[in-house]
């Protein structure tokens, strides 16, 4: 393969000072694809600053293109998708990352966009079956030297949080589609069936450094989601070796698999309460380091700089 290509990454998705954990995932993809030696420039739209910069974006890809030499976009969201096709000159790589695709009136707008790109990726099979023409699955990778096990003692006195109650996480930006207020009322009603004290710690908002040490920390990740591609927070718990009790949602059966101490649970309080009161019996960390070491940042870039290669041989 050439290692020195250039490509410009078209995102509105991506850490800031005042959001850290703001598409870490494609930060972390983008540092991956340095190292294997490409030359990657970044281009935010910022949807957070003004959602006009979704109209700006076609103006500012010009003037970027105009000033720069790039072999390859890639698009992140189908929104920077629809902005990387207002120019044709250069081949364009779009990754869907999840509910965009899946649900509402951005779901049409995700197969549009993908008819227009080179080549799809997405990051689970059922969005796959979404889209048009062959979409490669490719979930984003885990920072494994980030998100490794440590000891829960450790971690909650880094985090300041008491030694003696069971502790369920839930982690991530409560949008509506996370369904918070469901994982609220299953840790309620799981209180009425764990003997001792059991509190939920919602981690939201957090640096993704400081992610690691809630995962270490609690007991138990919940995520009752009624939407997700392939959620980075249960990858991550099971590089962490914690329990997890999810909604079968994404392609969170086909990570988790058979893993002792994970359970998929309905959009039901009792079912919720009943999959949380086995994860705490369960009474110890998984295995799920060793069946998602995979999926690490690396070998994620790999197969994301192959795509790249067979989209530049096919366009020519």
């Amino acid at each position: 393969m050439t290692s020195r290509r250039r490509v410009l990454v078209v995102t509105n998705m991506y850490p800031t000072p005042q959001y850290p954990a703001f598409g870490t995932f494609v930060a972390e993809q983008v540092e991956a694809l340095r190292r294997r030696g490409l030359e990657m420039d970044v281009l935010f739209i910022n949807p957070r600053e003004s959602k006009w910069n979704y109209a700006r974006g076609p103006l500012w890809l010009r003037r970027r293109l105009a000033s720069n030499s790039y072999d390859l976009i890639h698009a992140h969201y189908v929104f920077c998708g629809l902005i990387a096709a207002t120019q044709r000159r250069l081949p364009v790589v779009l990754t869907h990352h999840g509910i965009e695709v899946l649900a509402g009136w951005t779901a049409p707008l995700s197969r549009l966009a993908s008819r227009l790109a080179q080549a799809t990726i997405v990051t689970s099979p059922a969005m796959a079956q979404r889209l048009p023409g062959k979409p490669v699955v490719i979930p984003c990778g885990i920072d494994l030297e980030l998100f490794r096990p440590m000891p829960q003692e450790e971690a909650r006195r880094a985090l300041g949080l008491p030694k003696e109650p069971k502790l369920v996480l839930f982690a991530g930006e409560p949008r509506p589609e996370k369904r918070l207020e469901l994982a609220q009322a299953g840790v309620e009603a799981l209180r009425a069936r764990w003997p001792g004290p059991v509190e939920l710690v919602i981690a939201a908002g957090q640096p993704h450094a400081r992610i690691p040490l809630y995962m270490n920390a609690c007991d138990v990740l919940v995520l009752v989601s009624d939407y997700e591609g392939s959620p980075m927070v249960i990858k991550e718990a099971m590089a962490c070796g914690l329990p997890i009790v999810s909604t079968d949602v994404g392609d969170v059966a086909q990570v988790m698999g058979d893993t002792p101490g994970c359970y998929i649970c309905r959009q039901d309080v009792e079912d919720i309460a009943e999959k949380l009161t086995m994860a705490l019996a369960f009474g110890r960390r998984t295995d799920g380091r060793r069946r998602v070491e995979h999926l690490s940042l690396d070998a994620v870039a790999e197969r994301i700089h192959a795509v790249y290669e067979e989209t530049l041989r096919r366009h020519g």
